[in-house]
């Protein structure tokens, strides 16, 4: 890998942690709240290993092209339900492309894949459990294509792994997508709950690139 190539992703990492510094919330701020609700791993949780898992997913190292599809930012913090900070739990985000493929050998979906996709990160929080990653805005697909039908509104996996309590795998949508009205999974959530789970754009002027706050509240251990 040449030196403009490290130079590039050493400088995107530091961006990302100074700009979620600033943004998301501090220590003490957080409240009690909702354990965010729980959904379903689904069929595509990576199984093959990969060299790169870092939290830029738009670039793999070696690779001189970056994803291709709209560059996102999404940053939260994780805390427990009295607003408590978890700090060093692993988060662990995974999702489909831009066209709504997912690099997985179960995803008969015929859409392309993107070989300068990472597609999978692990993250893990800060001193006030603090996260962030970068990435592009996943592409919707028909499920059809997994043996079911409708579709699939624009989503990211996330699951939160921490010692000495019980793991939280659930889903972060998007504001504004109109398949999340149609969406099955989404239907499972209660309708006084999903709010918690879709996430508004915010400019963000350090970088010049919308972010996303999803925020994640575990049981206590």
């Amino acid at each position: 890998m040449d030196k403009r190539i490290r130079f590039s992703r050493r400088a995107v990492t530091k961006h990302i942690g100074v700009a979620a510094g600033i943004t998301l919330l501090g220590p003490g701020m957080a409240r009690a709240a909702l354990v965010t609700p729980a959904q379903v791993e689904g069929p595509f949780h990576p199984i093959d290993e990969q060299a790169d898992t870092d939290l830029d997913l738009t670039l793999i190292d070696g690779h001189s092209r970056t994803a291709t599809g709209e560059v996102i930012l999404v940053r939260g913090q994780v805390v427990d339900t009295d607003g408590r900070p978890m700090q060093g739990a692993l988060v662990d985000v995974w999702q489909a492309n831009h066209v709504g493929r997912y690099s997985h050998p179960a995803d008969q979906n015929t859409a392309p894949l993107d070989p300068d996709f990472q597609g999978w990160g692990l993250i893990k929080t800060d001193a006030d459990g603090r996260y962030g990653f970068k990435t592009i805005k996943p592409g919707a697909y028909p499920l059809p294509m997994v043996g079911g039908q409708g579709w699939r509104c624009k989503h990211i996996h996330f699951k939160v792994i921490r010692a000495g309590g019980e793991d939280l795998t659930t889903q972060m949508y998007f504001r504004g997508d109109p398949l999340i009205e149609q969406d099955l999974e989404v239907k499972k959530v209660p309708e006084d709950l999903r709010h918690l789970l879709i996430a508004d754009a915010v400019a963000d002027d350090a970088t010049g690139l919308p972010f996303y706050q999803f925020d994640l509240v575990v049981a206590k251990a």
